[in-house]
């Protein structure tokens, strides 16, 4: 059975946290900033969520208002923009992440499971030149631990065999929830969840 490695993208394959940051305050720069500086905190603690379930808690939770899923898609088109223009920067691929990549593609599975959203996802990889060592790209609007089940039964996936590597609780909570390995990145709060396979 091959072993399988699933990344998340952002904050362990490619820099991109201070980007997304502007990306929500631009979006939202007709909102009182304090609001959106609370946005922009509950986007920090959960990196691993997507940008529709933020631009709601913005909403709902935040501005205690209701939100229409058209304008929630709205949003999300407009915030897409900004990072398509802005993240193809090859410069801020985090280089130990990339050199482990390009070294063992084809010792491993690799899959991308991310909270970005899915089409953007794609597009940039291609631009960025790495989508040729993952087996396949997956993104929001799915949940993640949604696409982490869907791979195991799609390619048949030995739990044992597989980990998850990402750098929020989001991350760890999808591969708890599916029997599979956490390996913490970046983010030295999660260490404590750490369940390192053997053969990584």
């Amino acid at each position: 059975m091959s072993k399988t490695i699933l990344w998340d993208f952002d904050g362990v394959i490619l820099e991109s946290m201070s980007m997304r940051d502007f990306g929500f305050k631009e979006i939202f720069k007709n909102y009182p900033e304090d609001k959106v500086d609370e946005l922009i905190n509950y986007h920090r603690a959960n990196g691993g969520l997507s940008r529709y379930v933020k631009i709601r808690h913005f909403y709902e939770v935040i501005l205690g208002k209701k939100i229409h899923e058209n304008k929630v898609l709205e949003y999300a088109n407009n915030f897409s923009l900004i990072m398509k223009d802005r993240l193809t920067d090859k410069n801020n691929l985090i280089m130990e992440s990339l050199n482990f990549i390009k070294e063992n593609y084809t010792n491993y599975k690799f899959h991308i499971v991310s909270g970005s959203d899915e089409n953007e996802l794609n597009y940039l990889c291609n631009k960025l030149e790495i989508d040729q060592y993952f087996i396949s790209i997956h993104g929001s609007p799915t949940p993640k631990d949604i696409l982490v089940n869907t791979l195991i039964n799609k390619h048949q996936l030995d739990k044992e065999e597989t980990c998850l590597i990402g750098d929020s609780i989001n991350d760890f909570e999808a591969a708890n929830s599916n029997g599979i390995h956490f390996v913490a990145y970046n983010n030295d709060k999660l260490d404590k969840f750490n369940t390192r396979p053997p053969f990584f």
